[in-house]
């Protein structure tokens, strides 16, 4: 990905742009995910993390405004280099020349979208130099920082929201559509990773594959057992918002499996899924539930006479939030945010099993006999019981832990394969060893938060922050 793409990867967080060329037909958009295609040699790695940061007096989760809020770090986080981006006199986001950002998700989950890379090496030395980065402004500030994929703690009208256009329309629109959505805006977190691809048909091989295996990553990376103090009765209770938040715009993609997928299918997707908003001189215009198919034509009721520019479709393909997402590239979405191992676990697994064409071959080989009600039940089931989910496609014992083993095998030799080294780690595989580890075990992140949570914890949630904040 260039540094311009790598832009198109956050705007979710970062203001739009006005303007581009103007969409007359759907083959500009069919062009504008083409225009992606890149050979292998330039083939990216990018990496996105999500953390909530909180006040280490009363582990309270930060408000934007105050000498301890969101605000606050924002800018004292410049100091290493990092340039404001403002939205109405507010700094909501930090970007670099390199082509990363920092940016806050609605109830000020920090984010770092880092630059594209090379190898997981690069990756995992960018998330270590960020994380010193944020201890050291919070330790001035008071402020600390947790990876778990949701809010252990807090109710939802305890989080305060973020000063961004975009996330008021959302805020009014989601309970229209889904009793969890506004649970998914301000109490989770994820990780996440950006892939390249060479053609259409290498997009819809990875996209399947990718899709297909999102449930074991769940699984692997399970790390949100608890909601306001108590066990939910889930290990990844992020992973179950999204089954509750909008239909429109989550869940399995089943023409994802069918023949023909490319491209163009995509972008009829996507001109079904209701719009949010439209971005103009400043301004975020509420457009929720209207479509872009009118829009095109014209007839959006909120620009009558307007068509759209290529920068508003930028902009709604933010917008849907399905376990793997096409724009110029794919993004891998289904893993609970987690400690710094594990976030370099993740672009570890997926670029071991996709950007070495034996190992996805072999993934997809993997999958390619698998239903409909198969990918529907492992998408239920896995939010729940991880590892342990009953799967009669996966050998051995018949559990996703069984299916994890094979997947992590594939991959770990995918990565052997690019042999991309660096002094005591000779490969990237030694990056998937704690998930090796918790495959091996059978107990996910989520399970061992409950034991020490059940145990020495005595159910006394507060202990987490102690023990797992970076």
């Amino acid at each position: 990905m260039t540094i311009l793409e790598r832009k198109e990867s956050v705007r979710m967080s970062a203001p739009p742009q006005t303007g581009g060329e103007p969409i007359t037909d759907k083959r500009q958009l069919v062009n504008w995910i083409a225009s992606g295609n890149k050979p292998p040699k330039q083939w990216r790695i990018g990496t996105e993390h999500e953390k909530f940061a909180f006040r280490l007096a009363d582990l309270k989760r930060l408000s934007y405004d105050g000498p301890d809020g969101i605000g606050a770090l924002l800018k004292g986080l410049m100091r290493f280099g990092w340039q404001g981006v403002e939205e109405n006199g507010k700094v909501i986001a930090l970007t670099r020349a390199d082509g990363g950002s920092v940016t806050l998700e609605p109830g000020g989950q920090v984010e770092l979208s880092g630059r594209t890379v090379v190898s997981i090496h690069d990756t995992c030395n960018e998330v270590h130099e960020h994380l010193d980065q944020v201890k050291e402004v919070g330790r001035e500030l008071g402020i600390g920082m947790i990876g778990l994929g949701f809010d252990p703690k807090w109710r939802r009208a305890d989080v305060p929201w973020m000063p961004k256009g975009r996330y008021r329309i959302m805020r009014d629109y989601m309970p229209k559509r889904g009793a969890l959505g506004l649970d998914m805006m301000l109490r989770t977190c994820t990780v996440q990773t950006n892939l390249d691809f060479q053609s259409e048909s290498d997009m819809a091989a990875k996209f399947r594959a990718s899709l297909a295996l999102q449930p074991v990553a769940t699984a692997l990376f399970a790390n949100s057992p608890f909601v306001e103090g108590k066990p939910n009765g889930f290990l990844s209770y992020r992973s179950h918002v999204w089954t509750d938040t909008d239909p429109d715009r989550c869940g399995v993609l089943p023409f994802v499996f069918e023949n023909g997928f490319g491209f163009e299918r995509y972008v009829d997707y996507m001109l079904d899924v209701p719009m949010y908003f439209v971005y103009r001189d400043g301004k975020y215009i509420d457009a929720s539930g209207q479509s872009f198919r009118e829009f095109i034509k014209g007839r959006l009721p909120v620009l009558p006479g307007e068509i759209p520019t290529i920068n508003d479709w930028a902009d709604h393909v933010t917008t849907v939030f399905p376990e793997v997402r096409l724009k110029k590239f794919l993004e891998m979405r289904g893993a609970d945010g987690g400690p710094w191992r594990r976030l370099c676990a993740l672009p570890a697994l997926w670029v071991g099993l996709l950007y070495d064409a034996q190992a996805q071959d072999q993934a997809l080989q993997l999958v390619k006999d698998w239903t409909l009600d198969d990918h529907r039940h492992l998408r239920a089931e896995v939010p729940r019981s991880a590892l342990k989910t009953k799967f009669k496609k996966a050998g051995g014992g018949g559990t996703v832990r069984e299916l994890a083993l094979q997947v992590l095998a594939i991959a770990k030799d995918g990565l052997r394969r690019r042999a991309k080294g660096e002094v005591g780690c000779p490969d990237e595989s030694c990056f998937l060893e704690t998930l090796f580890e918790i495959a091996d075990s059978g107990e996910t992140p989520a399970e061992r938060l409950l034991a020490r949570f059940n145990g020495p914890w005595g159910g006394d949630i507060d202990r987490v922050y102690r023990e797992y904040a970076y």
